[in-house]
């Protein structure tokens, strides 16, 4: 997968080595809408960070569960899940499963994670259960990890807070349609209120428009409305409608596997390229 990035994307991203000392970056992703792109971002950026010999860990903390599936792994085998890191039954290295990816590994949703926004409400400090979580050891036994995603739900709820609470930035998928602004609108303020209130350090690392259909005039309009309004938080790769991307998660694979030269294998192989160098600027 290597060869699939543009010479600018491969002068951007480090040359393969041994990883760093430091601890992995936790990029949140989020946005409250549904269908939005969410977790078809988290699987194939994912991939695309493992291609170029990055290790990473996505935590699945959507109750759907469609990370999970959509990277291979059967519901028999989730029996220790994000569920159970989150309420603190399993440890991190516990939870972890492995995928078909080289250096991508991933902590399954289960279907208690959908009782979990009750039973955090009676927890202390319920904000940082998930922080907490991926404060244990990360680097002994499954690895050290350059990345941690987050697919969160598609709600505002303690879920997602505690997604927000846990990752030092955000990076927002956004579906090119009518009430785009409005719902971001509210991500934002959400992501604020987050900051203030218990993550000083927490950041929107970008926007990532998706579902881009260029024979629509609408595409262009949201595009256009959203590059204004947000300015460079936008980043330039825009992620089409692609019938491989949709394809894909059927077979319990990234489109990166599935169809590795298909117009959304790129578009997410650029989005690599630009994640690692604003997380480049940002770390620096």
């Amino acid at each position: 997968m290597h060869d699939a990035f543009s010479p600018a994307d491969s002068e951007s991203s480090p040359a393969p080595g041994p990883t760093t000392a430091r601890p992995p970056r936790i990029i949140a992703i989020a946005n409250q809408k549904g269908g939005v792109g969410k977790t078809t971002t988290a699987i194939n950026l994912a991939t695309a960070l493992a291609a170029v010999r990055k290790k990473v860990l996505i935590v699945d903390l959507d109750p759907q569960g469609n990370a999970s599936t959509g990277l291979g792994i059967e519901r028999k085998d989730r029996r220790w899940n994000a569920y159970h890191l989150l309420i603190g039954e399993t440890s991190l290295h516990t939870a972890v499963h492995g995928t078909e990816i080289p250096g991508l590994d991933i902590i399954p949703s289960g279907p208690d994670l959908a009782g979990a926004e009750i039973e955090l409400v009676a927890l202390e400090r319920r904000e940082y259960c998930l922080r907490g979580a991926l404060a244990q050891d990360t680097r002994g036994g499954t690895g050290d990890y350059d990345y941690i995603l987050i697919d969160s739900p598609p709600s505002l709820g303690l879920l997602t807070v505690n997604a927000l609470v846990a990752a030092q930035a955000v990076l927002v998928p956004l579906q090119c349609e009518f009430f785009a602004l409005e719902g971001i609108t509210h991500l934002v303020k959400t992501v604020e209120r987050v900051k203030k209130a218990f993550n000083q350090v927490l950041e929107i690392q970008g926007i990532v428009l998706t579902m881009f259909d260029n024979r629509n005039n609408l595409s262009d309009a949201v595009a256009s409305d959203v590059r204004e309004f947000f300015g460079d938080v936008v980043y330039e790769t825009v992620i089409p409608r692609n019938v491989r991307v949709s394809e894909a998660p059927s077979h319990g694979r990234p489109v990166l596997v599935y169809d590795m030269n298909c117009k959304g294998s790129q578009a997410y192989l650029h989005l690599a390229g630009e994640v690692l160098r604003r997380e480049k600027r940002m770390t620096a």
